[in-house]
Protein backbone atom coordinates (compact mmCIF):
# COMPACT_ATOMS: atom_id res chain seq x y z
CA UNK A 1 0.00 0.00 0.00
CA UNK A 2 1.32 3.44 -0.90
CA UNK A 3 1.70 5.61 2.18
CA UNK A 4 1.13 9.36 2.42
CA UNK A 5 2.38 11.84 4.98
CA UNK A 6 -0.91 11.32 6.85
CA UNK A 7 0.13 7.75 7.62
CA UNK A 8 2.94 9.03 9.85
CA UNK A 9 2.51 8.92 13.62
CA UNK A 10 4.31 12.16 14.49
CA UNK A 11 2.47 15.51 14.24
CA UNK A 12 5.81 17.02 13.23
CA UNK A 13 5.43 15.11 9.99
CA UNK A 14 1.80 15.40 8.98
CA UNK A 15 0.95 18.78 10.50
CA UNK A 16 3.97 21.02 10.76
CA UNK A 17 6.55 20.15 8.09
CA UNK A 18 4.29 21.21 5.27
CA UNK A 19 5.85 24.19 3.52
CA UNK A 20 9.18 24.98 1.91
CA UNK A 21 10.78 26.55 4.98
CA UNK A 22 9.75 23.99 7.59
CA UNK A 23 10.43 21.15 5.16
CA UNK A 24 14.10 22.18 5.21
CA UNK A 25 14.30 20.54 8.63
CA UNK A 26 14.20 17.21 6.81
CA UNK A 27 17.57 18.04 5.21
CA UNK A 28 19.13 17.70 8.65
CA UNK A 29 16.83 15.61 10.81
CA UNK A 30 15.12 13.00 8.65
CA UNK A 31 16.59 9.53 8.82
CA UNK A 32 17.65 9.88 5.18
CA UNK A 33 19.58 13.01 6.14
CA UNK A 34 21.21 11.29 9.11
CA UNK A 35 22.41 8.42 6.93
CA UNK A 36 23.91 11.02 4.57
CA UNK A 37 25.68 12.79 7.45
CA UNK A 38 27.06 9.48 8.71
CA UNK A 39 28.34 8.71 5.22
CA UNK A 40 29.91 12.17 4.92
CA UNK A 41 31.79 11.59 8.17
CA UNK A 42 33.00 8.18 6.99
CA UNK A 43 34.19 9.82 3.78
CA UNK A 44 35.98 12.59 5.72
CA UNK A 45 37.82 9.92 7.70
CA UNK A 46 39.03 8.22 4.51
CA UNK A 47 40.09 11.62 3.12
CA UNK A 48 42.14 12.31 6.26
CA UNK A 49 43.89 8.92 5.90
CA UNK A 50 44.71 9.71 2.29
CA UNK A 51 46.27 13.03 3.30
CA UNK A 52 48.40 11.14 5.83
CA UNK A 53 49.72 9.05 2.97
CA UNK A 54 48.14 5.82 4.17
CA UNK A 55 46.78 5.30 0.64
CA UNK A 56 46.24 7.31 -2.54
CA UNK A 57 43.87 10.23 -3.03
CA UNK A 58 41.99 8.18 -5.64
CA UNK A 59 40.64 5.97 -2.85
CA UNK A 60 39.30 9.01 -1.00
CA UNK A 61 37.72 10.35 -4.19
CA UNK A 62 35.99 7.03 -4.86
CA UNK A 63 34.63 6.85 -1.31
CA UNK A 64 33.43 10.45 -1.52
CA UNK A 65 31.42 9.57 -4.64
CA UNK A 66 29.71 6.74 -2.76
CA UNK A 67 28.15 9.16 -0.23
CA UNK A 68 25.34 10.24 -2.55
CA UNK A 69 24.70 6.67 -3.68
CA UNK A 70 23.84 5.30 -0.25
CA UNK A 71 20.24 5.67 0.95
CA UNK A 72 18.38 4.90 4.15
CA UNK A 73 16.30 2.16 2.51
CA UNK A 74 19.43 0.25 1.55
CA UNK A 75 21.08 0.74 4.94
CA UNK A 76 18.01 -0.35 6.89
CA UNK A 77 17.60 -3.44 4.74
CA UNK A 78 21.18 -4.37 5.59
CA UNK A 79 20.63 -3.55 9.26
CA UNK A 80 17.70 -5.97 9.38
CA UNK A 81 20.12 -8.62 8.20
CA UNK A 82 23.06 -7.93 10.53
CA UNK A 83 21.41 -5.95 13.38
CA UNK A 84 23.96 -3.10 13.47
CA UNK A 85 23.32 0.31 11.91
CA UNK A 86 26.86 1.62 11.40
CA UNK A 87 28.22 -1.66 10.10
CA UNK A 88 25.21 -1.76 7.77
CA UNK A 89 26.12 1.70 6.51
CA UNK A 90 29.73 0.63 5.98
CA UNK A 91 28.66 -2.49 4.11
CA UNK A 92 26.44 -0.41 1.83
CA UNK A 93 29.17 2.13 1.13
CA UNK A 94 31.55 -0.69 0.26
CA UNK A 95 29.11 -1.92 -2.40
CA UNK A 96 29.54 1.38 -4.23
CA UNK A 97 33.37 1.37 -4.36
CA UNK A 98 36.03 -0.93 -5.75
CA UNK A 99 37.63 -3.80 -3.83
CA UNK A 100 40.76 -1.66 -3.56
CA UNK A 101 38.93 1.13 -1.71
CA UNK A 102 36.47 -0.90 0.36
CA UNK A 103 38.84 -1.96 3.20
CA UNK A 104 39.58 1.63 4.16
CA UNK A 105 36.01 2.64 5.00
CA UNK A 106 35.52 2.87 8.79
CA UNK A 107 39.04 1.59 9.47
CA UNK A 108 40.04 2.17 13.09
CA UNK A 109 36.72 3.75 14.04
CA UNK A 110 34.15 2.71 16.57
CA UNK A 111 30.49 3.36 15.80
CA UNK A 112 30.26 6.42 17.99
CA UNK A 113 33.32 8.03 16.48
CA UNK A 114 31.02 8.32 13.49
CA UNK A 115 27.67 8.84 15.24
CA UNK A 116 28.80 11.50 17.75
CA UNK A 117 30.66 13.37 15.03
CA UNK A 118 27.74 13.22 12.59
CA UNK A 119 25.32 14.44 15.26
CA UNK A 120 27.49 17.45 16.09
CA UNK A 121 28.07 18.09 12.38
CA UNK A 122 24.37 18.22 11.50
CA UNK A 123 23.31 20.24 14.54
CA UNK A 124 25.98 22.83 13.83
CA UNK A 125 25.05 23.09 10.15
CA UNK A 126 21.33 23.27 10.93
CA UNK A 127 21.99 26.03 13.48
CA UNK A 128 23.90 28.15 11.00
CA UNK A 129 21.83 27.38 7.91
CA UNK A 130 18.33 27.37 9.42
CA UNK A 131 17.97 28.42 13.02
CA UNK A 132 20.12 31.52 13.40
CA UNK A 133 18.86 33.12 10.16
CA UNK A 134 15.24 32.54 11.22
CA UNK A 135 15.92 33.89 14.70
CA UNK A 136 17.54 36.94 13.11
CA UNK A 137 14.37 37.58 11.09
CA UNK A 138 12.27 37.39 14.23
CA UNK A 139 14.64 39.67 16.13
CA UNK A 140 14.58 42.18 13.27
CA UNK A 141 10.77 42.20 13.31
CA UNK A 142 10.79 42.81 17.05
CA UNK A 143 13.24 45.68 16.60
CA UNK A 144 11.06 47.30 13.93
CA UNK A 145 8.00 46.95 16.15
CA UNK A 146 9.76 48.33 19.23
CA UNK A 147 11.12 51.34 17.36
CA UNK A 148 7.75 52.04 15.79
CA UNK A 149 5.99 51.93 19.16
CA UNK A 150 8.79 53.32 21.35
CA UNK A 151 6.64 56.30 22.42
CA UNK A 152 3.25 54.54 22.44
CA UNK A 153 2.01 54.93 26.01
CA UNK A 154 1.00 51.75 27.86
CA UNK A 155 0.09 51.10 31.44
CA UNK A 156 2.57 48.71 33.01
CA UNK A 157 1.35 45.63 34.84
CA UNK A 158 2.79 43.66 37.72
CA UNK A 159 1.03 40.72 39.40
CA UNK A 160 -1.78 41.20 36.85
CA UNK A 161 -2.52 44.67 38.22
CA UNK A 162 -2.06 48.13 36.77
CA UNK A 163 1.30 49.55 37.83
CA UNK A 164 2.95 52.67 36.37
CA UNK A 165 3.42 53.92 32.78
CA UNK A 166 5.85 52.69 30.20
CA UNK A 167 5.62 52.36 26.42
CA UNK A 168 4.67 49.43 24.24
CA UNK A 169 8.04 49.68 22.52
CA UNK A 170 9.69 49.24 25.91
CA UNK A 171 7.57 46.13 26.49
CA UNK A 172 8.87 44.63 23.25
CA UNK A 173 12.46 45.73 23.93
CA UNK A 174 12.54 43.32 26.89
CA UNK A 175 12.17 40.41 24.50
CA UNK A 176 14.68 41.82 22.04
CA UNK A 177 17.31 41.82 24.78
CA UNK A 178 16.37 38.43 26.18
CA UNK A 179 16.11 36.69 22.81
CA UNK A 180 19.29 38.32 21.54
CA UNK A 181 21.21 37.09 24.55
CA UNK A 182 19.82 33.58 24.04
CA UNK A 183 20.87 33.67 20.38
CA UNK A 184 24.43 34.39 21.46
CA UNK A 185 24.30 31.35 23.75
CA UNK A 186 22.91 29.14 20.98
CA UNK A 187 25.69 30.21 18.63
CA UNK A 188 28.36 29.66 21.27
CA UNK A 189 26.98 26.22 22.13
CA UNK A 190 26.76 25.22 18.45
CA UNK A 191 30.35 26.33 17.92
CA UNK A 192 31.37 24.21 20.91
CA UNK A 193 29.81 20.95 19.66
CA UNK A 194 32.55 18.35 19.39
CA UNK A 195 33.39 15.20 17.49
CA UNK A 196 35.90 12.41 18.03
CA UNK A 197 38.10 9.75 16.48
CA UNK A 198 39.55 8.00 19.48
CA UNK A 199 38.49 4.37 19.14
CA UNK A 200 36.50 1.85 21.14
CA UNK A 201 37.25 3.21 24.64
CA UNK A 202 38.64 6.61 23.69
CA UNK A 203 42.32 5.81 24.28
CA UNK A 204 43.29 5.82 20.55
CA UNK A 205 44.11 2.11 20.61
CA UNK A 206 43.21 1.26 16.99
CA UNK A 207 44.18 4.67 15.53
CA UNK A 208 47.65 4.22 17.05
CA UNK A 209 48.18 1.24 14.73
CA UNK A 210 47.34 3.32 11.66
CA UNK A 211 48.96 6.75 12.08
CA UNK A 212 51.98 8.10 13.93
CA UNK A 213 50.12 10.77 15.89
CA UNK A 214 46.48 9.74 16.40
CA UNK A 215 45.66 12.85 18.46
CA UNK A 216 46.82 15.17 15.68
CA UNK A 217 45.08 12.93 13.14
CA UNK A 218 41.79 13.24 15.04
CA UNK A 219 42.01 17.01 14.79
CA UNK A 220 42.80 16.86 11.06
CA UNK A 221 39.84 14.55 10.42
CA UNK A 222 37.40 16.71 12.40
CA UNK A 223 38.49 19.89 10.63
CA UNK A 224 36.97 18.40 7.49
CA UNK A 225 33.53 18.53 9.12
CA UNK A 226 34.14 21.89 10.83
CA UNK A 227 34.47 20.48 14.33
CA UNK A 228 36.98 20.37 17.16
CA UNK A 229 37.74 17.22 19.17
CA UNK A 230 36.51 16.80 22.73
CA UNK A 231 39.19 17.36 25.35
CA UNK A 232 38.65 13.76 26.48
CA UNK A 233 36.39 11.08 25.00
CA UNK A 234 35.52 7.56 25.94
CA UNK A 235 33.61 5.54 23.36
CA UNK A 236 31.36 8.61 23.18
CA UNK A 237 31.88 12.35 23.16
CA UNK A 238 31.15 13.71 26.66
CA UNK A 239 27.43 14.57 26.66
CA UNK A 240 27.82 18.06 28.14
CA UNK A 241 28.61 19.67 24.78
CA UNK A 242 25.27 18.52 23.39
CA UNK A 243 23.46 19.16 26.68
CA UNK A 244 24.69 22.76 26.69
CA UNK A 245 23.49 23.18 23.10
CA UNK A 246 19.98 21.97 23.85
CA UNK A 247 19.89 23.89 27.11
CA UNK A 248 20.57 27.07 25.11
CA UNK A 249 17.74 26.18 22.73
CA UNK A 250 15.34 25.33 25.56
CA UNK A 251 16.20 28.53 27.41
CA UNK A 252 15.48 30.54 24.24
CA UNK A 253 12.25 28.57 23.83
CA UNK A 254 11.21 29.82 27.27
CA UNK A 255 11.74 33.42 26.15
CA UNK A 256 9.47 32.82 23.15
CA UNK A 257 6.85 31.19 25.38
CA UNK A 258 6.95 34.19 27.72
CA UNK A 259 6.59 36.62 24.80
CA UNK A 260 3.72 34.58 23.39
CA UNK A 261 1.98 34.42 26.75
CA UNK A 262 2.28 38.17 27.30
CA UNK A 263 0.95 38.92 23.83
CA UNK A 264 -1.87 36.40 24.33
CA UNK A 265 -2.98 38.18 27.51
CA UNK A 266 -2.83 41.59 25.86
CA UNK A 267 -5.42 40.23 23.39
CA UNK A 268 -7.90 39.43 26.15
CA UNK A 269 -11.27 41.09 25.53
CA UNK A 270 -10.99 43.26 28.65
CA UNK A 271 -7.49 44.45 27.63
CA UNK A 272 -7.56 44.35 23.82
CA UNK A 273 -4.34 46.32 23.31
CA UNK A 274 -3.01 44.19 20.45
CA UNK A 275 -4.28 41.60 18.00
CA UNK A 276 -2.89 38.99 15.68
CA UNK A 277 -3.54 39.87 12.07
CA UNK A 278 -6.53 37.88 10.81
CA UNK A 279 -6.48 36.37 7.34
CA UNK A 280 -9.44 37.29 5.17
CA UNK A 281 -11.04 33.82 5.38
CA UNK A 282 -9.71 32.87 8.83
CA UNK A 283 -12.18 31.24 11.22
CA UNK A 284 -11.89 31.92 14.94
CA UNK A 285 -14.41 29.41 16.24
CA UNK A 286 -16.44 26.51 14.88
CA UNK A 287 -19.58 27.92 16.49
CA UNK A 288 -18.92 31.62 17.29
CA UNK A 289 -18.30 33.48 14.03
CA UNK A 290 -17.21 36.66 15.82
CA UNK A 291 -14.18 35.12 17.56
CA UNK A 292 -10.59 36.29 17.00
CA UNK A 293 -8.47 33.84 18.94
CA UNK A 294 -4.72 34.33 19.60
CA UNK A 295 -3.96 31.02 17.90
CA UNK A 296 -0.36 31.71 16.95
CA UNK A 297 0.70 32.81 20.43
CA UNK A 298 -1.16 29.90 21.99
CA UNK A 299 0.51 27.54 19.52
CA UNK A 300 3.98 28.73 20.51
CA UNK A 301 3.25 28.28 24.19
CA UNK A 302 1.88 24.81 23.48
CA UNK A 303 5.02 23.84 21.54
CA UNK A 304 7.13 25.00 24.49
CA UNK A 305 5.05 22.89 26.88
CA UNK A 306 5.65 19.90 24.62
CA UNK A 307 9.39 20.19 24.06
CA UNK A 308 10.76 21.96 27.16
CA UNK A 309 10.35 18.81 29.34
CA UNK A 310 12.45 16.85 26.83
CA UNK A 311 15.52 18.47 28.39
CA UNK A 312 15.17 15.99 31.24
CA UNK A 313 16.21 13.23 28.81
CA UNK A 314 19.47 15.01 28.05
CA UNK A 315 20.26 15.39 31.73
CA UNK A 316 19.44 11.73 32.33
CA UNK A 317 21.66 10.78 29.39
CA UNK A 318 24.66 12.44 31.01
CA UNK A 319 25.03 9.18 32.92
CA UNK A 320 26.83 6.46 30.97
CA UNK A 321 28.48 3.56 32.78
CA UNK A 322 32.25 3.39 32.43
CA UNK A 323 33.26 4.05 28.80
CA UNK A 324 29.72 3.69 27.46
CA UNK A 325 26.39 1.92 27.82
CA UNK A 326 23.31 1.85 25.61
CA UNK A 327 20.78 3.48 27.92
CA UNK A 328 20.64 6.56 25.65
CA UNK A 329 20.16 4.60 22.45
CA UNK A 330 16.43 5.32 22.21
CA UNK A 331 16.16 8.61 24.09
CA UNK A 332 18.86 10.38 22.06
CA UNK A 333 17.00 9.71 18.82
CA UNK A 334 14.31 12.16 19.93
CA UNK A 335 16.65 15.11 20.57
CA UNK A 336 16.10 16.30 17.03
CA UNK A 337 12.47 17.05 17.85
CA UNK A 338 13.53 19.69 20.39
CA UNK A 339 15.39 21.55 17.66
CA UNK A 340 12.48 21.13 15.24
CA UNK A 341 9.89 22.27 17.77
CA UNK A 342 11.90 25.38 18.59
CA UNK A 343 12.43 26.21 14.92
CA UNK A 344 8.69 25.87 14.32
CA UNK A 345 7.96 28.29 17.17
CA UNK A 346 10.43 30.84 15.80
CA UNK A 347 9.02 30.40 12.32
CA UNK A 348 5.44 30.87 13.57
CA UNK A 349 6.22 34.03 15.55
CA UNK A 350 8.25 35.76 12.83
CA UNK A 351 5.35 36.96 10.64
CA UNK A 352 3.00 37.37 13.62
CA UNK A 353 5.26 39.96 15.25
CA UNK A 354 5.84 41.65 11.90
CA UNK A 355 2.10 42.09 11.32
CA UNK A 356 1.04 42.66 14.93
CA UNK A 357 -1.94 45.04 15.22
CA UNK A 358 -1.43 47.63 17.98
CA UNK A 359 -4.73 49.13 19.15
CA UNK A 360 -3.81 52.62 20.36
CA UNK A 361 -7.39 53.44 21.25
CA UNK A 362 -7.48 50.56 23.74
CA UNK A 363 -4.01 51.40 25.00
CA UNK A 364 -5.17 54.96 25.75
CA UNK A 365 -8.42 53.75 27.33
CA UNK A 366 -6.62 51.35 29.65
CA UNK A 367 -4.09 53.99 30.54
CA UNK A 368 -6.81 56.47 31.46
CA UNK A 369 -8.47 53.87 33.70
CA UNK A 370 -5.24 53.66 35.69
CA UNK A 371 -4.19 57.30 35.39
CA UNK A 372 -5.72 58.38 38.69
CA UNK A 373 -3.42 56.07 40.64
CA UNK A 374 -0.25 56.49 38.61
CA UNK A 375 0.83 59.47 40.70
CA UNK A 376 1.17 57.44 43.90
CA UNK A 377 4.73 56.30 43.31
CA UNK A 378 6.18 59.64 42.15
CA UNK A 379 4.35 61.44 45.00
CA UNK A 380 5.92 59.07 47.53
CA UNK A 381 9.37 59.44 45.94
CA UNK A 382 9.18 63.25 45.84
CA UNK A 383 8.02 63.45 49.46
CA UNK A 384 10.70 61.05 50.64
CA UNK A 385 13.29 63.11 48.76
CA UNK A 386 12.14 66.14 50.76
CA UNK A 387 12.79 64.20 53.98
CA UNK A 388 9.18 63.36 54.94
CA UNK A 389 9.39 60.83 57.82
CA UNK A 390 6.74 58.43 56.45
CA UNK A 391 6.02 59.44 52.87
CA UNK A 392 4.88 55.98 51.80
CA UNK A 393 2.19 55.77 54.47
CA UNK A 394 0.97 59.30 53.79
CA UNK A 395 0.49 58.59 50.09
CA UNK A 396 -1.05 55.18 50.83
CA UNK A 397 -3.65 56.85 53.03
CA UNK A 398 -4.30 59.42 50.33
CA UNK A 399 -5.14 56.74 47.78
CA UNK A 400 -6.85 54.17 49.97
CA UNK A 401 -8.68 56.42 52.40
CA UNK A 402 -10.05 58.97 49.94
CA UNK A 403 -7.49 61.64 50.59
CA UNK A 404 -6.68 64.29 48.00
CA UNK A 405 -3.47 64.56 46.02
CA UNK A 406 -3.63 68.33 46.17
CA UNK A 407 -3.36 68.17 49.98
CA UNK A 408 0.07 66.54 49.84
CA UNK A 409 2.94 68.85 50.90
CA UNK A 410 4.35 69.32 47.40
CA UNK A 411 5.13 72.50 45.47
CA UNK A 412 3.13 73.64 42.44
CA UNK A 413 5.64 72.33 39.88
CA UNK A 414 5.58 68.90 41.49
CA UNK A 415 1.78 68.89 41.58
CA UNK A 416 1.65 69.83 37.90
CA UNK A 417 3.93 66.89 37.14
CA UNK A 418 1.68 64.52 39.12
CA UNK A 419 -1.38 65.85 37.33
CA UNK A 420 0.01 64.64 33.99
CA UNK A 421 0.83 60.93 34.45
CA UNK A 422 1.86 60.62 30.79
CA UNK A 423 5.10 62.34 31.75
CA UNK A 424 5.99 59.57 34.16
CA UNK A 425 7.62 57.11 31.77
CA UNK A 426 11.19 57.36 33.03
CA UNK A 427 13.68 56.39 30.32
CA UNK A 428 11.37 53.97 28.50
CA UNK A 429 11.92 55.60 25.10
CA UNK A 430 15.66 55.99 25.50
CA UNK A 431 16.09 52.44 26.81
CA UNK A 432 14.06 51.06 23.92
CA UNK A 433 16.22 52.94 21.42
CA UNK A 434 19.42 51.71 23.08
CA UNK A 435 18.31 48.06 23.08
CA UNK A 436 17.19 48.24 19.45
CA UNK A 437 20.43 49.89 18.34
CA UNK A 438 22.53 47.35 20.22
CA UNK A 439 20.88 44.28 18.73
CA UNK A 440 20.56 45.69 15.23
CA UNK A 441 24.34 46.09 15.23
CA UNK A 442 24.78 42.55 16.51
CA UNK A 443 22.39 40.93 14.03
CA UNK A 444 25.13 40.46 11.44
CA UNK A 445 26.93 37.91 13.62
CA UNK A 446 24.02 35.49 13.24
CA UNK A 447 23.85 35.42 9.45
CA UNK A 448 26.82 34.43 7.34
Amino acid sequence: MDRTIFDSVSPLEFRYLKNEETNRLRDYFSEEAFIRYLARVESALVKAYAEEGVFSETVAEEVAQSVDKVCATEVYAEERRIHHQIRALVNCMKKHVSEKSAPWIHLGATSHDIICTAEAFRYKEATYNLLLPQLAKLLENLIVLAQREKATLQIGRTHGQHAIPLTFGFTIAEYIARLGQRMVKIKEAADNLRGQFSGAVGAYNAPSLLVNDPVAFERKFLQKVNLEPAEHSTQIVPPEYQTDFFHAITSAFGVLANLADDMRHLQRSEINEIAEKMEKKQVGSSTMPHKRNPIHFEHVKSLWKTFMPRMSSLYLDQISEHQRDLTNSASSRFYTEIFCGFFLAVYRLTPVMRDLVVDKVSLEKNFQEAAGKVGAEPAYILLAKKGHPDAHELVRQCFHEEGKMEDLPLDEKEKEFLADPKQYIGKAIEKTEAVCQNWRQKLTQFVE
